[in-house]
């Protein structure tokens, strides 16, 4: 009788290997899989979302750097297989994992781009093992960093053309560290000038600009709060920016404010770079301390004090301050509700099986069905591309099988769908179309040159300041972007929906 040796798995909090970010019912599926045969077979799936965050007409796709990172550098232990085999995977299916590298293709959308629902965001195409195992991490790279991105562009202005300065202000309420600093990265493609997280500026460099000054605290420990104003002001000349609030904005905030900066230019009358730069206040009505802060700074000769507002702010917020109050700060900071994406905190986007590569290179559709026709996926191998009118602004997405090909000048047959289209179908002549899912790995190999943070952030900001319409940009009642199937892509739908389901879309 042979004997087993079973080796103990013992935790270890300190450990951490992204490939690991995998629900269990994953591993499961795939080590059944390949016990069955199945582990060179080739599947591709399509990550997509089905509605907008907020309802709003547009979202920013985000998080491909970090996938992209992931997937080159995707790998198993021994401590990853050792905890495998306790949990009742074969010890071939480990043995595999071992030497196990990502050598799949990575189709998606460049990062930053303006995206919308039912639009394939990334497809994937790679053996059973890399497309099955891979699902969770891309959803929650994808799905966090898209979400933050897009929240950013309204907090921002950038959506809007009211463009502000916000500084991210949220790590300290973002659920774990790594949504701190990666929502960070992510605010910033979305258009915001810096965060107050430190790591996140050392991990993705001065693009992410750490900023901050003092808080309340600072001020409590000296007691006397112009003593804490003089004591930031010694140590930081060229930069000082002090808080209003501790005690009383206009009881002790604002005196002391103006009586440091008349103490800085007694003190170095020949440097106008050393005065007070701004005071941010947290506390109170923010649009009506706005306008008596900048009265009685600029009555005091000081309108170079810039005036910077905190306190869960939002979108909303700030726009009813700048529209409606004519309070419009120089800056804002802005926490929870940019990193939690307070109003919509979910972006819903869904990893499907879409094909499966045959023997003679050929790629078999498959669909989940259920039974509302509005989950019901677009099956297929596919292809996203973006139609553009003479203006240069998109005019709708449409979505073909990849071998299909959508030309400029060439009459095409589309069908519409949104379900409430009043023509289900119509034909037209592009303008002008792009292929916009392009490859980022092919064969387990970087197929694109990686933009830079700043390239990102102005690719976000040339979409929205002149790529999109403005009726999808408007915060109430957005126009809703056309997303249009081929006749190809229709038909194979609904061919399936009705032998797999037996009904029609609707």
């Amino acid at each position: 009788m042979t004997e087993i040796h079973a080796v103990p798995y013992i935790p270890d909090e300190d450990y951490d290997n992204p490939a690991m970010v995998t629900d269990f019912y994953e591993f499961s599926m795939a080590n059944c899989l390949f016990m069955h045969g199945f582990k060179d077979k080739i599947m591709v799936f399509d990550m997509f979302f089905r509605e907008n965050p907020d309802k709003q007409g547009y979202s920013i796709s985000c998080g491909q750097h970090q996938l992209v990172r992931f997937l080159l550098n995707y790998h198993f232990t021994d401590r990853d297989l050792t905890w495998l085999r306790m949990k009742g995977m074969s010890q071939e299916f480990c043995d595999y994992l071992r030497d196990y590298k990502w050598k799949g293709d990575m189709y998606s959308l460049r990062e930053g781009t303006v995206c919308y629902p039912q639009v394939p965001m990334v497809r994937i195409e790679c053996d059973m093992v890399g497309a099955i195992l891979i699902e969770t991490y891309l959803l929650q790279t994808m799905n966090f960093h898209s979400l933050i991105a897009t929240k950013a562009t309204k907090i921002s202005g950038l959506s809007t053309h009211r463009e502000r300065n916000v500084m991210e202000f949220g790590t300290r309420r973002a659920q774990g560290e790594s949504a701190g600093n990666e929502g960070a990265y992510a605010a910033v493609l979305g258009g915001c000038v810096g965060t107050a997280n430190c790591l996140a500026e050392m991990k993705y460099g001065p693009s992410v600009k750490a900023v901050g000054t003092i808080a309340h605290s600072f001020i409590e420990f000296y007691g006397d709060e112009f003593e804490a104003f003089k004591a930031y002001a010694e140590t930081y000349p060229e930069n000082v920016a002090v808080l209003l609030d501790t005690y009383s904005i206009f009881g002790s905030g604002l005196p002391n404010l103006i009586k440091l900066d008349d103490w800085m230019i007694q003190k170095y009358p020949n440097d106008p770079n050393r005065r007070v730069k701004s005071a941010r206040i947290d506390s109170g009505d923010l649009a009506r301390c706005y306008k008596r802060l900048r009265k009685a700074l600029d009555k005091a000769g000081k309108p170079y004090i810039k005036l910077v507002a905190s306190n869960s702010l939002d979108e909303k917020l700030i726009a009813n301050m700048e529209l409606y109050e004519n309070a419009k700060f120089d800056s804002y900071g802005v926490g929870e509700r940019l990193i939690t994406s307070a109003t919509s905190p979910v972006f819903g986007g869904v990893y499907k099986l879409v094909a499966v590569k045959e023997a003679d290179g050929s790629y078999s559709p498959r669909m989940k069905c259920s039974d509302s026709a509005s989950k019901a996926i677009i099956p297929g191998k596919l292809m996203a591309w973006r139609v553009f009118d003479e203006e240069g602004k998109g005019q709708c997405d449409i979505i073909s099988l990849d071998s299909e090909t959508i030309e400029a000048g060439k009459e095409i047959h589309v069908y519409d769908m949104d379900p409430d289209a009043y023509h289900k179908d119509r034909y037209f002549t592009p303008y002008l179309v792009e292929k916009i899912l392009v490859p980022h790995i092919v064969n387990g190999e970087l197929a694109i040159d990686l933009p830079t943070i700043d390239e990102k952030k102005l690719w976000v900001r040339t979409q929205l300041e002149g790529m999109v319409w403005e009726s999808e940009l408007r915060p109430e009642m957005p126009h809703r972007h056309y997303v249009d199937l081929t006749e190809g892509v229709h038909n194979l739908r609904e061919k399936l929906y009705q032998e797999l389901h037996g009904g029609e879309l609707a």
